[in-house]
């Protein structure tokens, strides 16, 4: 564990995932300010819109942040100097190559995470230069891989195949599954859905409660066709799969998609019509907290297993 909070300079090996439509300026300044690593999710932000919520972070936390770029991302030479430009000393990137841009911010002071979800991509981001790896399982909620490899099987998996700090993700909202993580091997974890049902999150009260409201069964992985996502079965999945009922291809799927699901799901609270991405943790989630509760009762859960974990001698 030390290897993350020492990487990061942080006080808890705790990792806010950067989820699109959620993940502002107001999570991660309250997730860093709390002893975790806060994250700005790019990834539905356009360039302007990302110096914003750069400099209101700045203002509301004088702790270490970072911010998560998909590198599928239209506009990437601007968001790269961006990053560079305002002196952004954490990068996490995601769905992309890692040679592509990792170099650069490494030479530029930055701190460089990629995540995948699978050994090959893992070895593949090691080799790129990354200074640690996010290994996200099955159970993770919106993008996610192809493979359908759990967490429990993939962090020892990854664990094996490279020697750089190991951060688990997936199925993680816990103390609990916390330690369950460190023991197969990782050396921090990275929270998603948990930090979404939080007070600073930018999702949509909506949404939030149907979070709270999901139980064990009410999430799925679909769209493998194009890019796997894990969401809520709701209408829109309904019509995903009578889409499918009749011999879908990945045009029409696509046409049907459309744009800007995602964010009339999860940011405009559209329950409907909407993509509302989310992990399977979701049907232990029944409350919103402030993201420093999360982090304080992962902390003290965290300990007690410890705690009980010794006293078990074989």
């Amino acid at each position: 564990m030390k290897k993350i909070t020492s990487l990061f300079k942080i006080k808890y090996p705790i990792i806010q995932g950067g989820m699109i439509w959620a993940s502002g300026w107001k999570l991660a300044s309250a997730v860093s300010n709390a002893g975790g690593l806060g994250i700005i999710g790019a990834g539905s932000m356009n360039p302007e819109t990302i110096i914003k919520h750069i400099s209101k972070c700045k203002k509301a936390t004088s702790k270490p942040f970072g911010v998560n770029v998909p590198l599928l991302y239209p506009e990437m030479d601007q968001v790269m100097k961006i990053l560079i430009d305002q002196q952004i000393s954490i990068v996490f990137t995601s769905a992309g190559n890692p040679n592509t841009w990792t170099l650069k911010l490494k030479n530029a002071g930055c701190k460089v995470v990629h995540v995948v979800s699978s050994v090959k991509f893992a070895i593949k981001a090691e080799k790129a230069g990354v200074d640690a790896i996010v290994a996200e399982g099955f159970e993770a909620g919106g993008h996610n891989g192809r493979e359908e490899t759990t967490t429990m099987v993939l962090i020892p998996l990854i664990k094996k195949a490279v020697k750089i700090p190991l951060i688990a993700a997936g199925g993680i909202c816990s103390g609990e599954s916390m330690a369950a993580a460190i023991c197969l091997g990782a050396d921090g974890v990275q929270v998603g859905s948990r930090f979404v049902v939080t007070e600073e999150a930018s999702s949509h009260i909506n949404f939030k409660k149907a979070v709270i409201s999901a139980d064990q069964g009410s999430t799925i992985l679909t769209l493998k066709e194009l890019t796997p996502v894990r969401m809520i079965k709701n209408k829109f999945y309904k019509e995903i799969l009578n889409i499918y009922s009749k011999g879908a291809s990945p045009e029409l799927l696509t046409e049907h998609l459309g744009k800007g699901r995602a964010k009339k799901g999860m940011f405009e609270g559209d329950l409907d019509q909407g993509e509302l991405e989310i992990g399977q943790v979701a049907s232990q989630i029944n409350e919103i907290k402030p993201a420093s509760e999360i982090i304080e009762g992962m902390i003290n859960e965290f300990n007690k297993v410890l705690s009980i974990i010794s006293l078990y001698k074989l």
